[in-house]
């Protein structure tokens, strides 16, 4: 957001994009590292017309039946809706819906079957999610074709999300929830046992539906929880494949997984039924879930929105330097909570900084994912590419655009890699959350002014500071204010460390063993001697 899985280790860089920065090295070293000149806008946007050219064949699953998993049963929606292929932006395929009726079941069935899984053993569990993996590594080409189809991302990434999957649910399968002693002397034993919380109800996002579907199934069932998985409307397949391979695996109505035509998590999150809301997604969604568990007083893990800075500091070597946070910024074509979205160079660095990150911009290649030479895909869904054309004005408006700047002149949901320089920190390109492919690179003179400026902001999910020398980088990254500071890298998580946010970030964590612990609740047994 990681041991080995089918290729690398850690999210990103080193795992879920890997692959595709790999081609995209490729790339650069057959066309030169050092392009012509800079185009005009006009020159740019035809260059990313002619780079679509060699588009993915158009794919129909319209005949593919894909169904929810409720109370042990592959069943239909009460409704169905079309799957949009967002490089098209066409449906490819027909998604079952549910009712509030169809999601009473399936909270009524977990929480029945509640009752017996709670008492499974370890190993049993443990097992069953190895079963799965296994079934996940052979379907795995599947997959990532769905993933890409309605998600946009090219195939490389998609595999890369499939290889994260399996590592994270193995990493989980290994933890233990033993008991732990804290006192014995002659008056008394003391220990915390941690038991499941109950029903888990677990709602999942649409920059990285398979993976988030599967760390957040995986601490569930270990801990001994039912779960009722909740895809985006606009990515739902992904969790109907995992309906497919988990059914048998887990009795009746431990794991249950609905179609969504976009209102049914108010309904879901306030459901009496619900113990727990295990929720990715916007600041604002996240209050509302939030809202809807007061109630009950629903345990809650939130993670949330995030306008993550970068601090380049004045020793920093240009080139990586530029490199590295030009993969940070842009991974996922710019939709991802821990991207880097406001970049911050020191005066005297930062017009070289500002030209060589504008370079690798205009020389991204962009197009359909299902095309294994492009290196960045559309936007997700209809909705985004508006919130980008926004974004695009406002960068206009308010600083200079020095990369991209233009939607892409094809099919689908395609915006340019954008890059805007001098840009004022009140602009609502720098403060607020772009998800978008559009990047704001603002200069600074001084360390305290620029803690100041990265601190100023209601996010906390996470920052970076990037500079040659590596314990004046660490000094300035414990002055920064968010859930996790990377030093020289920026959005690498991994399974066995805890990632979450602070302020208006999230709350509570996920990965490693904070983040399985979670999805327990503590017992004090205290034993009088």
């Amino acid at each position: 957001m990681r041991a080995p899985g089918r290729r690398t280790r850690c999210l990103i860089p080193e795992q879920l994009s890997r692959p595709l920065l790999a081609q995209h090295r490729h790339h650069r070293s057959r066309t030169g590292d050092r392009p012509p000149p800079a185009k005009t806008s006009r020159e740019r946007e035809s260059i990313m017309t002619l780079k679509m050219e060699p588009a993915a064949t158009k794919v129909d699953l319209s005949d593919r039946v894909f169904k929810q998993l409720i109370d042990g049963q592959l069943v239909d929606g009460a409704s169905s809706q079309p799957v949009i292929d967002p490089a098209i932006g066409e449906a490819f395929a027909v998604a079952p819906v549910a009712d509030e009726s169809q999601a009473d079941a399936a909270c009524i069935a977990a929480a029945r079957a509640f009752v017996d899984w709670q008492k499974t053993g370890m190993a049993e569990r443990t097992q069953i999610l190895h079963q799965l993996a296994q079934r996940i590594e052979e379907r795995s080409t599947e997959i990532a074709r769905i993933i890409t189809l309605e998600n946009g991302k090219p195939i490389a990434a998609a595999e890369g999300d499939v290889d994260a999957a399996l590592t994270w649910l193995r990493h989980v399968a290994e933890l233990r929830l033993d008991p732990e002693v804290l006192r014995e002397d002659d008056e008394s034993r003391i220990e915390i046992h941690r038991k499941p919380i109950g029903v888990v109800l677990a709602i999942i996002p649409w920059n990285f539906p398979f993976f988030q579907t599967i760390y957040k199934l995986a601490p569930a069932l270990l801990a001994g929880n039912t779960i009722v998985i909740k895809p985006a409307p606009t990515t739902p397949l992904n969790a109907m494949l995992v309906a497919e391979m988990v059914q048998d695996l887990v009795p009746a109505g431990v794991v249950n997984v609905l179609g969504d035509g976009g209102d049914l998590g108010p309904y879901l999150s306030a459901h009496d039924a619900v113990d727990k809301v295990s929720f990715t997604g916007s600041t604002a969604a996240g209050r509302k879930v939030m809202a809807s568990g007061a109630d009950t007083i629903k345990r809650v893990v939130l993670e949330l929105g995030g306008n993550d800075g970068a601090v380049v500091l004045d020793d920093a070597d240009i080139p990586t330097v530029a490199q590295g946070i030009f993969e940070g910024a842009f991974w996922n074509s710019g939709q991802v909570c821990i991207n880097i979205k406001r970049i911050f160079v020191h005066a005297s660095q930062y017009d070289e900084f500002c030209d060589e990150l504008a370079r690798l911009a205009n020389n991204a290649k962009i197009g359909p994912g299902l095309d294994p030479d492009n290196e960045f895909g559309p936007l997700q869904n209809a909705r985004q590419l508006e919130v980008a054309k926004k974004a695009l004005d406002i960068a206009a408006r308010d600083g200079k655009i020095i990369a991209g700047g233009n939607l892409v002149d094809a099919p689908g949901y395609f915006v340019q890699l954008t890059v805007v320089r001098d840009i004022d920190d009140a602009s609502a390109l720098v403060a607020e959350e772009t998800f978008a492919p559009v990047r704001s690179v603002l200069k600074y003179e001084d360390l305290d002014e620029v803690v100041e400026r990265v601190n100023g902001t209601e996010f906390g999910l996470g920052n970076s500071v990037w500079g040659s020398d590596v314990e004046r980088a660490a000094a300035v990254a414990q002055r920064l204010e968010s859930g996790t500071v990377w030093v020289n890298t920026h959005c690498a998580v991994a399974p066995d460390v805890p990632f979450g946010g602070r302020k208006q970030s999230g709350l509570g964590v996920e990965f490693g063993m904070d983040g399985l612990l979670e999805f327990t609740g503590s017992c004090v047994i205290h034993i009088a001697k």
